[in-house]
């Protein structure tokens, strides 16, 4: 089974796919597609900016929407020759709602020079093993997005700052990342709102720019609870967890799912301590996944939470995750289970 490309993989296509589209280099059809629908929405985007003129757009450009048409009405439409320009251009959005989407792939097996076909599935994919998806593998571009996982969001967050020639220190990623969680798109567009309000030369960003422009607080966020849980401060962390529960926001799915990965990495760092007790700081980054800003962190958090006791933790997390998502709660709020499976964390 092919294994899904990482997001370094799919921002290296994208880019490509815009740079090329610059150029006036196209492939006869995209298959743009996956769970996370920023990178197939800007390839999309630069496909439709430049793949004709303004004065070419109205003979030459047709835009179908999933839900309103259907493979033939697509197909013979990408079957027409331009009028008066080099291509057409088709682009099929919202692809995963027409229910006869895989009958495109008998055009995808032989698509037009002069047509640019563009299927766009916004947070879905095509199935890998029909012919569609073969077929546009062939003959043009497939781009599979897949979802970030949790802890690659603060390396995202920095190479994003990194191309608009930005720094970014890492507890502000880690702010940003716990705002917006995977949600690259809102990530984009934080920050879009958030540069529009620094001073004008600003080069470097901060946690208090973005507490003060993404209205997160750092003093009571999730990644706090857990700087706090890793220095087992009781009191603190009682405080914010009370805190978290009470604000309008607040699901304790996504709570349990950044404290089991905080513990998580906690587990995985003592087990290569075992191994090696004194890893370098490149091995630390491997298993840990984060910024070598937070190895201090991770150093005390080992001593605080043995082998044991954190794989207690983690058994406790995924209980209350459970219980968070209707199992066997009773009359608690999912508030009242988070500041519960804090004190018991702490005891």
């Amino acid at each position: 089974m092919a294994k899904n490309p990482g997001f370094m993989e799919t921002d290296a296509l994208c880019k490509k796919i815009i740079a090329d589209a610059r150029e006036g280099v196209f492939a006869p059809v995209y298959l743009l597609m996956g769970e996370e629908p920023y990178y197939p929405d800007k390839a999309c985007e630069a496909i439709i900016a430049n793949a004709l003129q303004d004065y070419e757009r109205d003979f030459n450009q047709t835009v179908f929407y999933g839900l309103d048409t259907d493979a033939m009405t697509v197909a013979s439409e990408a079957r027409s020759y331009p009028m008066m320009a080099d291509r057409r251009l088709v682009v099929l959005k919202e692809a995963q709602s027409m229910k006869s989407l895989e009958e495109l792939a008998t055009y995808c097996e032989e698509p037009m020079d002069s047509t640019v076909l563009v299927i766009l599935l916004h947070g879905a994919k095509a199935d890998k093993r029909k012919a569609l998806y073969k077929n546009v593998q062939k003959n043009g571009i497939v781009m599979d997005s897949a979802a970030l996982r949790d802890y690659e969001v603060d390396r995202w967050i920095a190479m994003y700052y990194r191309e608009k020639g930005l720094s970014i220190a890492p507890d502000a990623a880690m702010l940003l990342g716990e705002s917006a969680g995977t949600d690259l798109g809102k990530i984009a567009l934080e920050t879009e709102k958030m540069l529009k309000n620094l001073p004008e030369g600003t080069t470097a960003v901060t946690a208090a720019d973005i507490e003060k422009n993404v209205g997160i607080s750092r003093q009571y966020s999730v990644f706090e609870l857990t700087r706090e849980l890793s220095m087992h401060n009781a009191p603190k962390a009682l405080k914010i967890a009370a805190y978290i529960a009470e604000t309008p926001r607040f699901a304790l799915p996504m709570a349990t799912a950044t404290l089991f990965g905080h513990f998580y990495r906690i587990l995985k760092y003592e087990a290569l301590l075992q191994e090696d007790p004194r890893p370098g700081n490149d091995v630390k980054a491997k298993v840990l996944g984060v910024n070598p800003f937070f190895f201090r962190e991770y150093d005390t958090a080992v001593q605080n939470y043995p082998l044991r006791k954190c794989m207690q933790v983690l058994a406790l997390i995924e209980e209350y995750d459970f219980k968070g998502k209707g199992g066997e709660s009773g009359e608690a709020t999912p508030g009242q289970l988070l500041v519960e499976l804090i004190a018991k964390i702490l005891n």
